[in-house]
């Protein structure tokens, strides 16, 4: 909701200070500066990004949309579960843990936490950590070490998400200036024009500036 609410205000922001002093919003309608902008942004974000990468961009607009997936109910979950499951290994032992951790699904315990074992990621994570106890692993170092090294993975596919979309945001302004510098390429070929055409045509090639430098940093 924040995120719709910021998106509102800087869009309400820029044009409402671009009309109140008397600018007319049809000049900034540049259909041809957008498809310009957008098209080699996005053309140019597929050329360096490997497939998993685009997909999970594509699937990372709808969190910025809904907000983010854990919330405090989620967390409280998070925290029964592990209460309820170091509980049962330390009064019956790690071995109690094994049919829990093998067939999730059909656990008595993870059933009592929907919202947690909806999360396929997080169930398979805990999991594969509690079945090395359940197999005898009792060096905690030894499994931390582990937990950290999948972790650090996990969150460098995640930057590698928002490091790409920010290397196409930054790429914005420049093509604004593409756009621009084509519009004043066609308005040259219309020099002959009256002064009112040739305004609208050069007002044009700007907007393909402006468009480039909202897009990026608004």
């Amino acid at each position: 909701m924040l995120a719709i609410i910021g998106m509102v205000v800087v869009i309400g922001a820029v044009l409402g200070g671009y009309a109140l002093p008397g600018g007319h919003l049809a000049v900034l309608w540049q259909p041809f500066e957008f498809l310009i902008i957008f098209g080699a942004g996005i053309g140019s974000f597929l050329i360096t990004n490997p497939s998993q990468v685009v997909g999970a961009a594509a699937k990372s607009f709808g969190t910025v949309i809904k907000g983010a997936k854990y919330d405090k109910k989620a967390y409280l979950e998070l925290l029964g579960v592990l209460y309820t499951l170091f509980k049962l290994a330390k009064t019956k032992g790690d071995l109690a843990l094994e049919s829990h951790v093998e067939k999730p699904e059909e656990s008595s315990i993870f059933q009592k936490f929907p919202i947690f074992l909806s999360d396929h990621h997080v169930v398979e994570f805990l999991c594969d950590y509690l079945r090395m106890l359940t197999l005898g692993t009792s060096n905690s170092h030894e499994v931390e070490n582990i937990m950290e090294i999948e972790l650090d993975t996990h969150h460098n596919e995640q930057t590698a998400v928002s490091g790409a979309i920010l290397t196409m945001a930054d790429a914005f302004p420049a093509l604004g200036i593409v756009a621009a510098v084509l519009g004043v390429i066609h308005t040259m070929g219309s020099i002959t024009e009256p002064p009112e055409v040739l305004g609208h045509l050069i007002g044009g090639a700007l907007v393909g500036t402006f468009a480039g430098i909202l897009i990026s940093y608004g």
